[in-house]
């Protein structure tokens, strides 16, 4: 009998990061005290599924998040480099779409090619080392559910390459708010289906930085 797997993969919640910055994957970074309540939101979320196994990107905050949920089901909190935030030439920085930053001709030069892109890690591999991390959760979680916990572009661009889109898009409409959850159902190797929940969506209304997230 073939099995069923279900892969759950959660963005982090909110950081703290008063300077505004796009942290990428800067250390240092951890959760606000709402992204705290975020992460317990996501946790009382799946409190009901049956979840075997817990792994979430290096990053504070993505480990952060992934805690509440692996002392939920008394299980530890794996590391998988595959899943980490994608590389971005404007780590660092304070840039974000509408302030000008695009527009300055000293960042053209970065901002060539938006199809590969050419300003951080091109989607194709973005999207290959995680859809290669969420088999590996689902081979160890096999028959069950897992968590995956990692960061906003990472998720949809592995959303769009299970669902055959093209990979660059509009980052405004990318669906995978603070501490969502999208979740891919597997029968044996086969994804068979695509849920997206919001488990701390009272919370994310409260957050001034919900929008503008930098280094998601």
């Amino acid at each position: 009998m073939t099995s069923r797997t279900v892969v759950h993969v959660l963005r982090h919640g909110e950081v703290h990061n008063p300077d505004k910055i796009l942290y990428g994957r800067l250390p240092g970074f951890r959760l606000s005290e709402l992204g705290v309540q975020m992460a317990k939101a996501a946790a009382q979320g799946l409190a009901d599924r049956d979840v075997a196994h817990v792994v979430a990107s290096p990053l504070e905050r993505a480990q952060q998040t992934a805690e509440p949920i692996a002392a939920q089901f008394g299980l530890p909190v794996g590391v998988d480099d595959r899943l980490i935030e994608s590389a971005n030439w404007f780590e660092g920085k304070r840039v974000s779409p509408g302030d000008g930053s695009f527009r300055d001709p000293r960042n053209w030069w970065v901002l060539r090619d938006p199809v590969t892109p050419s300003w951080g890690e091109a989607y194709q591999a973005i999207a290959e080392r995680m859809f290669a991390a969420v088999e590996s959760a689902r081979l160890a979680a096999e028959g069950r559910e897992a968590v995956c916990v990692s960061h906003q572009l990472p998720i949809w661009t592995l959303r769009r390459y299970v669902e055959r889109k093209r990979l660059w898009h509009d980052p405004r409409k990318r669906q995978c708010g603070l501490a969502s959850l999208t979740s891919f159902h597997f029968e044996g190797t086969k994804v068979v289906g695509i849920g997206y929940s919001e488990p701390a969506a009272h919370l994310v209304a409260m957050s001034p930085t919900a929008r503008t997230a930098k280094g998601a």
